[in-house]
């Protein structure tokens, strides 16, 4: 999922930095296979064409060739210092600034529309009857048949977690909870971006689950739960570049304490006035 997102990103960069006026239409020149994101990469772009289905010459009046996702900042940030932070396109509008990018945001937002579901980045905020708490859940995997590698789990105890939550969150008095199961590998992307977007708080273990971030809304809270095999930056840095509120739990093991997390919770809730 996050490297097919850079995939996404770049081409929609590339869109952006050449002044497209439409949404671009796609040719994918390897040997790309089918997956089930094919209906995310159709929903984003304009049309998708396989370069092996060509049965002749093909004579293109303007073509743009997007970098690779590993040529994006959402790679190249995880070596290279990117000191930017995010923010609307609205506010840069108002005070422009060059340490701020509404970039990760404007594509968050696409990815909502392309999904039918309406982005108004000047809504008035109004408290909400309830706070959804997503819990991005992971399963674990290995990314290629031929991987020569063993599963490793970035969450060893993510049912006892996510049960503890659902439990607490049930008796919360300060304000009405609801915990989504967020079982990704299980749901069609259309609602994962929903999923995502309702989201007040999101909640997950280090895994590409969590690249959704860029389409969280922009109030959103996260809180990372991170082993301390994969103590890596991706999602600490989407965070910062989407302008959001982060938060990190640092594990000795893969081992999470439940009573942990909740209070991290709820602090995380206190300080959104639930």
């Amino acid at each position: 999922m996050f490297h097919t997102v850079t995939d996404w990103y770049s081409t929609y960069v590339a869109s952006r930095v050449t002044g497209l006026p439409n949404r671009p239409h796609l040719v994918f020149l390897d040997g790309h296979c089918e997956t089930q994101l094919e209906e995310t990469w159709r929903a984003l772009f304009s049309s998708l064409t396989y370069a092996k289905n060509f049965t002749g010459p093909v004579c293109f009046r303007h073509v743009i060739l997007a970098p690779l996702g590993y040529e994006t900042a959402l790679f190249k940030g995880l070596s290279e210092q990117i000191n930017c932070k995010g923010a609307s396109a609205h506010e840069l509008w108002q005070n422009p600034d060059d340490q701020k990018t509404a970039r990760i945001a404007e594509f968050g937002e696409m990815i909502r529309a392309s999904f039918g579901f309406p982005v108004d980045r000047h809504k008035t905020t109004k408290t909400p009857s309830a706070r959804n708490i997503l819990f991005v859940r992971r399963e674990d995997y290995l990314a290629h048949p031929r991987h020569g590698g063993k599963v490793q789990t970035r969450l060893s105890n993510e049912r006892e977690v996510f049960d503890s939550i659902s439990n607490w969150a049930s008796n919360y008095s300060e304000c009405r909870l609801n915990v989504v199961n967020g079982l990704f590998a299980h749901m069609a992307m259309k609602e994962q971006v929903r999923a995502i977007q309702d989201a007040d708080v999101i909640v997950g273990a280090h895994g590409a689950g969590l690249t959704h971030i860029v389409s969280a809304g922009q109030n959103a809270v996260i809180l990372e739960i991170v082993s301390s095999e994969y103590r890596r930056p991706h999602f600490e840095l989407i965070a910062m570049w989407r302008g959001l509120q982060y938060h990190p739990i640092h594990l000795a093991g893969s081992y999470a304490d439940p009573r942990l997390v909740i209070e991290k919770l709820r602090d995380i809730l206190r300080s959104i006035g639930c």
